[in-house]
């Protein structure tokens, strides 16, 4: 079930990216509406390194990068092309998909930071509770993950962009709907854990990991 569950992880991620530039507002929040999937993107992750462990996460973290580059580089040349003589939409088109290179830079450095934070947290604080308390792993690995994407993010895509007192509304906003996101989806976490590790017959812990190195891919 590593496959399916990498690829949910994965497309979560590019759908969040693709619909994170429209600002929403929900009630007294205003935030992207990446908010939609993007935390589902830390409960996959955090199922993951329950399940698979941190080697196996890492290279799914860095697999979702590659997509992410992958995903802005077509976007950017699919505005490049010339339009059909008959076809209208470029405008709205080119308004669209012309993400900046502080949107594009943004994204990713903050996904890398936030999504290893949350496993290597995840994977820590499973050695250290002896498999028990998932929900304080879950939480506390969101916390600290998404707390570090949600601020990484918006700094480099929209300071200066924004007013600061806006800048600092949208970041609160949604780094607290996200905890509120893992909070409330911990029953999900619970049940889908539960079901892997009983199909998988797999309960992985991190004792013999030889390095948390995000860029250390291979022979672990």
């Amino acid at each position: 079930m590593l496959l399916p569950l990498a690829m949910l992880f994965v497309a979560m991620l590019l759908i969040a990216n693709t619909i994170a530039m429209k600002i929403v507002k929900l009630g007294p929040f205003n935030i992207q509406a990446g908010i939609l999937c993007f935390p589902l993107t830390y409960i996959f992750g955090d199922v993951l390194v329950e399940v698979y462990g941190y080697a196996k996460s890492r290279l799914v973290i860095w697999t979702g990068l590659l997509c992410q580059v992958f995903m802005a580089a077509f976007y950017y040349l699919s505005v490049l092309l010339p339009p059909a003589s008959f076809w209208e939409g470029q405008e709205a088109w080119s308004s669209f998909f012309s993400l900046s290179p502080r949107i594009v830079a943004g994204s990713l450095i903050a996904y890398a930071v936030g999504e290893f934070l949350n496993a290597v947290v995840m994977s820590r604080l499973k050695i250290h509770t002896s498999g028990r308390f998932l929900w304080i792993r879950t939480i506390g690995s969101t916390i600290i993950g998404e707390g570090a994407d949600t601020l990484v993010f918006n700094f480099i895509a929209f300071a200066w962009v924004f007013e600061f007192k806006n800048l600092f509304s949208i970041i609160i906003s949604a780094y607290l709907l996200k905890v509120a996101y893992e909070i409330v989806a911990t029953p999900f976490t619970y049940s889908i854990v539960a079901w892997l590790k009983r199909v998988e017959g797999v309960d992985h812990f991190d004792h013999k990991l030889k390095s948390y190195n995000p860029f250390k891919i291979l022979n672990e």
